[in-house]
């Protein structure tokens, strides 16, 4: 975690180099177009679940974002850095600050490594289901390990410029504990072609729950 200093200056101590974050979040163009990608995978997700069975047809319109467990932690992390955009120009420090957003931004981080994590064990818990060699088993195995991969990147630099507290910290372990009773106990988990309860997905999920907020408490300063 950043540390502060007597004179207010905070010391670099995060998950990525400061300097990175500055470079590319600290100016329009670089953080126009991680939204601009944000958004694109998005909508991605949002048809992946469309055209899934089952699929967000079959899904009361309020439930779609314990359904949709990407596109929600895609939503999130776009959310979160649009909070950058009020102070672009000055340093990504500087960003807005206030308890809303630091449940934000908290729900963003945890979110982004939990289905980051998540889906790449997902896939190699069985992996002969996915591993191919034409262009759709490239992308259905390699491509999204990759991109889900770097949801932990993305999750890496909002605690630079993100707050938590013991609320949001709380908020966060409830809410993805009840994503985990709805995907596992009604049988809305993300589609995969195997029975994911007949495995143990459903308890290493959990975990993933629980630690993915553990880290956050770890790594966020405090409001």
């Amino acid at each position: 975690m950043a540390e502060d200093h007597a004179d207010g200056e905070r010391t670099d101590s995060g998950l990525l180099p400061g300097r990175w974050v500055e470079y590319y979040l600290g100016n329009g163009p670089s953080l126009v177009w991680l939204l601009v990608v944000n958004a694109t995978a998005f909508l991605v997700g949002v048809s992946f679940y469309v055209h899934s069975d089952p699929s967000l047809r079959e899904i009361p319109t309020f439930l779609y974002p314990l359904f949709g467990d990407s596109p929600t932690a895609l939503a999130l992390g776009t959310l979160s850095l649009v909070t950058l955009l009020p102070t672009l120009g000055l340093p990504v420090r500087d960003a807005p600050q206030n308890r809303a957003l630091a449940y934000l931004h908290t729900l963003a981080f945890v979110w982004l490594v939990k289905y980051g994590v998540w889906t790449v064990i997902a896939l190699n818990l069985r992996p002969e289901l996915y591993i191919g060699f034409s262009a759709s088993a490239l992308w259905d195995y390699w491509g999204i390990m990759l991109t889900h991969a770097l949801f932990l990147l993305e999750a890496a630099v909002i605690p630079h410029f993100g707050r938590t507290t013991r609320g949001a910290l709380a908020f966060a372990l409830v809410l993805a504990l009840v994503n985990d009773v709805y995907d596992y106990g009604f049988g809305f988990y993300p589609p995969l072609r195997y029975d994911a309860s007949a495995t143990l997905l459903p308890a290493i999920t959990v975990g993933l729950s629980i630690l993915s907020v553990a880290l956050a408490g770890r790594v966020f300063d405090r409001l």
